[in-house]
């Protein structure tokens, strides 16, 4: 059983508080720390807390602790982190882990310094069809991953502080990228280098300081290519897609918005539907069990499990140093319109990646380019010739 301090009382704090308390793990939350007063004091009778205070070190202090969950605000995740590592206590941060690289830099060499278990809170890496791809992906389904694309739209953040591109440290890149990065890392390989990025950014329709809206493509070692979209000008939803394409085949996930559940209602009393949504009538898309579609779940058991068994969990702070990273690098490129590298001080992956782009024969004198079945029945052959590489069509029926 482990004791945890909350940091954080606002929304993804209850999200995380959610996961925590709904499947009935002995895990407990012990005390909890806010900003403001009243925001503690209603946090810690909704979830039954023994103990709150607007004291950070307080909270993270107590001897019943044994890990503290930041879900505080991107500007104050590097102090907590140093607070817990003053006092000696597990930690695991929501995303995106900094500000940028250096900030994230500094966190993983302070825990590792200290000896602390120390986890990267990415939910959408631990969903459940994001797992059941990367099972597939291993056992060598879709053959090599030649791109890999996530995508992260909505109608924008909840809290003020989001839209302070200094507080936040960045606009929908750094905020909604994140997951997109990682999402995609996980598919290609955590252990192959991310090279280099290129990245558009815009402030289409917020009236901020910090991108609304970006597209950007990760290019990597092995050749392959990561691609995130996001966007905080997205209406109607929560957008969560990600996308694999292999040498052998190609995976689809829709985590959020069209699921296969669909409710048309007036209106009347509808209420909460799905996080983000923009409507309470008309045709609804609700999520039948958020906290598990969103990877919570499985997030808190990887971690709470591999606080107790001491071993690593599947995202650490290391994970979250590379995203900030693979991040920094897309916002050079969005200023500089040119691809930007990587700036990685740390990397603890493969050194070097060869890989062997094999050509499918079709016999002794031609590669096969491709076969299809026609619309006529016929079944027709693409070939080149192994020696002259000149192309030709074989129709065999």
């Amino acid at each position: 059983m482990a004791g945890i301090a909350m940091l954080g009382s606002g929304f993804i704090a209850r999200f995380y508080a959610d996961a925590l308390v709904s499947h009935r793990r002995p895990d407990r939350i012990v005390s909890v720390y806010s900003r403001k007063t009243e925001s503690a004091e209603r946090f810690a009778k909704d979830y039954q807390v023994p103990v709150w205070t607007t004291n950070m070190q307080e909270a993270i202090s107590r001897p019943e602790v044994d890990i503290v969950c930041v879900s505080l605000p991107n500007y104050l995740h590097e102090e907590a982190v140093m607070q817990c590592v003053q006092a000696g206590k597990a930690v695991m941060v929501t995303k995106p882990l900094g500000r940028n690289a250096q900030e994230a830099l500094r966190m993983l060499q302070a825990v590792e310094k200290a000896g602390i278990f120390h986890g990267y809170l990415e939910d959408l890496v631990y969903t459940p069809k994001s797992l059941k791809a990367q099972q597939l992906i291993a056992q060598g389904a879709v053959g090599r991953i030649l791109w890999a694309k996530s995508r992260e739209t909505h109608p924008g953040p909840h809290s003020d502080w989001f839209w302070n591109k200094e507080l936040a440290g960045g606009g929908a890149i750094l905020d909604l990228g994140c997951h997109c990065v990682e999402i995609a890392r996980t598919y290609i390989g955590k252990d192959i280098r991310p090279v280099e990025v290129m990245c558009w950014a815009d402030t289409q329709v917020k009236p901020i300081d910090a991108e609304d809206h970006a597209i950007g493509l990760v290019k990597y070692a092995s050749g392959a290519i990561g691609q995130f979209e996001v966007s905080w000008t997205f209406r109607g939803g929560l957008d969560l897609r990600d996308e694999v394409m292999g040498t052998e085949g190609t995976i689809w996930i829709n985590n959020f918005l069209r699921t296969g559940f669909e409710v048309f209602t007036s209106g009347k009393g509808a209420g909460y539907t799905a996080e983000k949504a923009e409507s309470e009538s008309g045709w609804l898309f609700p999520v039948a069990d958020e906290l598990n579609e969103l990877g919570y779940h499985h997030m808190f058991t990887d971690m709470l499990d591999a606080l107790e068994q001491g071993r690593p969990p599947r995202e650490t702070f290391y994970d979250g140093y590379v995203v900030n990273a693979i991040l920094d690098a897309a916002y050079r490129s969005a200023r500089s319109k040119q691809w930007e590298p990587v700036q990685l001080d740390v990397w603890r992956g493969k050194i070097e990646v060869h890989t062997q782009k094999q050509l499918p024969d079709y016999d002794e004198r031609y590669y096969l380019v491709k076969e299809e079945i026609t619309h006529y029945g016929a079944r027709k052959l693409i070939l080149k010739d192994k020696q002259t590489g000149e192309i030709i069509e074989k129709v065999l029926s």
